[in-house]
């Protein structure tokens, strides 16, 4: 017996994207559950236009967080979670669809990830080998994590993996890339504040460069071309930015405020006066 599936699609402010990414998984999923976290512009106008679709709605702590509060809410136990930038290919369809028509040997499934930056795919780099936890048993995986991302956990350990690829269409521009990059590197750091952490001179220097090499020599960036070159240079930058964010929590002092200082002054005169 085929198992049926939700698609949980977290979103907010997705009009670009969001129409595509229910059109790749309405053929296989039973329910399509659109997860907003505040969306104000045409992002759940479009999502209704489906009839299978069931819109959820609470405000945005972080990925992790948020979609541990929708997965309860799925009405069927097995759960393909797609980001509304990403689309199902009609092959990794077919694959689950198999998968789920046999009965699942594992808990969780990752599935890799063809990258696209601005349109273009990336063959190398942390884009060529990435791969994400999105197909799994409702009330045996959880995420988990201190990133803005976190991880699935799958708590009886049995994990496969799932031979389609998901297309995921990451950035359109560099204004998408800063957006990302100041949520993301901010609350790294504050929770690695939280923790008592901190970086110095050395890891301000050396942590970026390694990045760098990394990602454009040993794993093949600069086969990627103009991409795998900007790609590399903005992993290297992502890596100082969580650095240097932590740098300003622990050491950065506060601006001074001449204007506070003059009503102090100025308060503290007509006292006087008085």
């Amino acid at each position: 017996m085929t198992l049926p599936i939700t698609a949980l699609i977290p979103c907010k402010n997705e009009e670009r994207n969001i129409r595509r990414c229910v059109e790749s998984v309405v053929e296989l999923a039973d329910e399509i559950l659109v997860a907003d976290s505040g969306s104000q512009d045409r992002t759940m106008e479009i999502a209704r236009e489906f009839p299978r679709t069931r819109i959820i709605e609470r405000e945005y702590v972080t990925a992790g967080d948020f979609k541990n509060w929708a997965i309860p809410q799925a009405r069927h136990e097995w759960i393909l979670v797609v980001d509304a930038d990403e689309r199902v290919t009609p092959e990794l369809a077919a694959e689950v669809r198999e998968l789920v028509s046999h009965g699942p040997d594992r808990d969780g499934y990752f599935i890799y990830r063809s990258n696209h930056f601005m349109g273009h795919r990336m063959k190398f780099g942390d884009a060529g080998s990435d791969h994400v936890m999105r197909l799994f048993h409702r009330d045996r995986c959880y995420y988990d994590g201190p990133s803005d991302h976190g991880e699935v956990v799958v708590r009886s350990g049995k994990i496969g993996y799932l031979k389609h690829k998901l297309i995921h269409y990451s950035v359109w521009s560099y204004d998408d890339v800063f957006k990302k990059f100041h949520r993301y590197t901010t609350l790294q750091a504050e929770q690695w504040h939280e923790q008592g952490r901190d970086t110095n001179y050395f890891r301000l220097l050396t942590r970026p460069m390694f990045r760098f090499f990394r990602e454009y020599i040993l794993q093949g960036g600069i086969f990627d071309g103009t991409v795998g070159l900007q790609q590399a240079w903005l992993a290297a930058f992502y890596t100082y930015l969580k650095q240097a964010r932590l740098w300003e929590f622990n050491h950065g002092l506060p601006q001074p405020n001449p204007e506070a200082e003059t009503e102090i002054q100025s308060e503290t005169s007509h006292r006087d006066a008085a």
